[in-house]
Parts: structure tokens; sequence; C-alpha cells
């Protein structure tokens, strides 16, 4: 199987999740990173053997291009790589009628000069609307409420941290559309504890512990609690980004018909990985802009 050349234009945060990523597949190879001119021409360790450039033409053979630039600027780059028939992938933020009349001008540009693109290869686009799409496709008879959840909301809660085999935790609250409360709660349990709900470790510490001790604290009495298991407690911290998509059935829906995605994660990393991903699915594309999908 031949590799295909990966150049990365741009190397901003997605730029440099693509080209760590790209050190790790089998079917994908660096052709080189294209920055501008003022920007130095050396990348940082691990990637200091990557070939920098300031045009793609400097690139001896490019398959196909990870565009990660500021989103204002996609369209006019994504525009000169097809205009040298060269496929493009890319991940823009952008929403509503801007991002359709994107899509459009995109797939005119691809049409025109006989190549290949795919749009939306993101986390958001991209991944995300899938999810929320299932949930809708499981539970149609209801509505998806999408949480934004910034580390910097996190605060610590000395009513979990002081249950016995807790090592720390960290909470968060939620308001729905109705005003109710819904408390989220990530717990790291000391070593030697169990994190399987029942089952007890050395430090008597469970899931379940947890959750029975905050029933029991008036603070939390009459809320809703999610209590979910973490590795560190400081690494939740340092942690920029992540989501929550709940979907609450109705009557019509079946009774319990409810949903929960709660995550953490780096976003640009995410995006990295749709995006390459995306780049494998070229040689097999018609010409034209095509939506990025799970399936193809």
């Amino acid at each position: 199987m031949v590799k295909l050349n990966i150049a990365v234009i741009g190397f901003g945060r997605v730029g440099r999740a693509c080209a760590l990523a790209l050190r790790n597949t089998d079917y994908l190879a660096m052709a080189g990173v294209v920055r501008r001119p003022t920007s130095p021409i050396k990348l940082p360790d691990p990637l200091g053997e990557i070939p920098v450039v300031t045009h793609v033409r400097d690139l001896k053979r490019v398959d196909v291009a990870l565009i990660c630039v500021p989103a204002d600027v996609v369209l006019g780059v994504a525009r000169e790589l097809l205009q040298a028939e060269i496929p493009v992938v890319e991940c823009a933020v952008l929403e509503g009628h801007a991002l359709e009349m994107h899509y459009d001008a995109i797939g005119d540009a691809a049409r025109h000069h006989n190549t290949r693109a795919i749009v939306g290869a993101g986390w958001n686009p991209g991944m995300l609307p899938l999810f929320e799409r299932a949930f809708t496709t499981l539970i149609p008879d209801s509505h998806t409420k999408r949480t934004s959840r910034p580390g910097a909301s996190l605060h610590h809660t000395e009513v979990v941290e002081g249950i016995e085999g807790v090592k720390g935790a960290l909470a968060t609250e939620t308001r729905d559309w109705q005003g109710q409360l819904t408390r989220y709660v990530y717990v790291e349990l000391a070593k030697g504890a169990k994190g399987v709900r029942g089952a007890k470790g050395s430090e008597g510490a469970s899931l379940d512990k947890v959750e029975a001790a905050l029933a029991a604290d008036p603070l939390f009495v009459g809320e809703q609690t999610h209590v979910f298991e973490v590795e560190s407690i400081a690494t939740l911290e340092e942690e920029g980004r992540g989501i929550m998509l709940e979907r609450i059935g109705t009557e019509r829906t079946g009774a319990h018909a409810t949903l929960l995605l709660e995550g953490r994660f780096d976003v640009p990393t995410f995006a990295a990985r749709v995006m390459l991903d995306a780049a494998k699915r070229i040689p097999s594309l018609k010409p034209g802009a095509h939506r990025y999908s799970l399936w193809g």
C-alpha cells in the first residue's frame, strides 16, 4: 500500500496536533509543513526533522493538504490548493449560513479544478454533529442539551475529598432549561481502591460509596448528581475543554429513555485525528466537496 504524502498548512494548535498524529500512522506520510515567511523554519522537538516551507510548491510531493489555519482564511487557502490540483481536508469552525456558503464555495472550486475536498473534518463541525444526530435518531421526541465544559469551571469539593479512599475530587454544576440543577463530580480514588461500582478496594472506596455519601449530604439533597472516575485530578484540572450532551425522552418515547455523553479531551487532538481519517479516504472520492462522515 502506497502511503499518501500529507502537507500540513499552518502550525497552530491543530497543525501541531496533525503533525504529531502523522508520526504514528502507517498509511500516511508527512510531506512537510507550510508556514508564513515570518515563522521559524524549524519546528520544535520532536518534530524538528520535518521540512518547513513557505509555499506548498516547495514540497517534493503532496497528495493531500490539511488546512489548519484560522477560519477566516481557510477558503482562500483552499482555493489556492485546489487550483494547484491538490486535494484538501479542512475543519473551519463556522456556523449556520456562513458554514453553508463556505462549503458551497469549496465545492465549486473543487469541481472547477477537477479535484477533491473533504469539509467539516474536525471536532465541530465534524464529529460532534454525528453524536447529536445519533441522539436524535434514538430518542426522536425530545431535545438535546449541549453544554461546553471548560476546565476552568471545575472546582474542588471538600465534601467528596473527605470521603475515605478518595484522593481528590472536582465538581461542576449546570442548570437545564427548567432551572433544574445537575452536579457532575469527578473523583480520583486512592491507590488500591476499586472504581468498579459496588466493589471495595483496600481503602474502602467505590463509586457507589461516593454516591451514597453525596446523597446523604445536605448540600446535595434533592439534586441530580453524576459521579465519574478519572485517573488523575491534576491532569483533569489542566485540560481545557470538554462537552456534555444530554437527551431525555418524554412519555411518547418510552419510560427512562435517556442518553448522556460526557467527555473531556483536547479539541485540537480530536480534530487532528478526524482530519487524518478524512485524508486517507481522498483517493476513493469523486471530484468535488464531500462532508466528513464516519462511513465512507
